[in-house]
């Protein structure tokens, strides 16, 4: 079974071999020059966007998608591909297209509903899935659209610079914003979008509300409680000793960093923490 997803999961080259996952690669244009997110180093990425490049992404290209379908059925095997959230990217679009061009009817298309971390929790748990070896191709594909609805991912963003340069906010609020400290607080909404979830005046405030809230929710210890972060983890660690404070327990070796298909947008010393909410 051949499992596939976008690098918008944030799967590092050691756990996609780790994992055997495959990836299909966010578009990266940096000024004039275009490339993969895979081609560019996480040192070399963070260094030009905090030069004040201009830094956008685009959706991969069906064809990238359709390479690994081709691969899947000249090996005979299914495929289950697990893409960014269809309404952060249009990346899923591709990947349907790129299903619609092959005669092959052992693909199985999933919507992650999340991005980054989430997404990679979903991944991680079609891999476990098909470690098990007793559910086909069709049936994980079921069980991972009916886990996406309890994925939970809750953040807190350092900087409202990288959402104005991406046109996400205005500018002025961007400023205002800045100016009085102001850290908003964001969560994944089951239907796959970016929400406001509070908001908090200062990185300390900030990381008691967001450590409050999860700690507040009942997590399903079945599933891993990945921390994740773009560009440093201060944040995240210390987000991390709140949470611990709050009887909380977060392991810091599942730290996951925001790679180039999400990080322009949000910029550096985002942080916070995806889990799976029991039932």
């Amino acid at each position: 079974m051949r499992i596939i997803t976008d690098s918008a999961a944030d799967f590092t080259r050691e756990e996609l071999s780790q994992y055997h996952v495959h990836c299909v690669n966010t578009g990266i244009i940096i000024g004039t020059q275009e490339c993969t997110a895979d081609e560019l180093t996480e040192e070399a990425f963070w260094q030009r966007l905090l030069a004040g490049e201009s830094i956008k992404t685009s959706q991969p290209a069906p064809q990238a998608f359709l390479r690994e379908f081709e691969a899947a059925k000249a090996a005979g095997e299914d495929a289950v591909c697990i893409c960014i959230s269809s309404t952060l990217s249009g990346t899923l679009q591709s990947a349907r297209l790129a299903a619609s061009m092959i005669d092959y009817g052992r693909i199985h298309i999933i919507d992650a509903l999340t991005g980054a971390a989430g997404q990679k929790l979903l991944v991680l748990q079609a891999c476990r899935l098909r470690d098990e070896g007793r559910l086909l191709a069709g049936e994980i594909a079921e069980k991972l659209n009916t886990l996406r609805s309890r994925i939970r991912l809750f953040a807190s963003l350092d900087t409202l610079d990288n959402l104005a340069r991406s046109g996400r906010i205005p500018r002025a609020v961007a400023s205002l914003g800045s100016l009085a400290q102001l850290k908003p607080l964001l969560h994944v909404t089951p239907e796959g979008e970016i929400a406001l979830a509070g908001k908090a005046f200062g990185r300390h405030r900030a990381i008691d509300s967001l450590a409050r809230r999860i700690a507040s929710m009942r997590i399903d210890r079945n599933y891993p409680v990945i921390p994740l972060y773009s560009h440093t983890a201060d944040n995240c660690r210390a987000l991390l000793r709140k949470l611990a404070s709050l009887g909380v327990a977060v392991d810091e070796c599942l730290l996951s960093a925001i790679g180039a298909s999400i990080a322009p947008h949000i910029g550096p010393g985002a942080y916070g923490v995806t889990f799976v909410e029991a039932e």
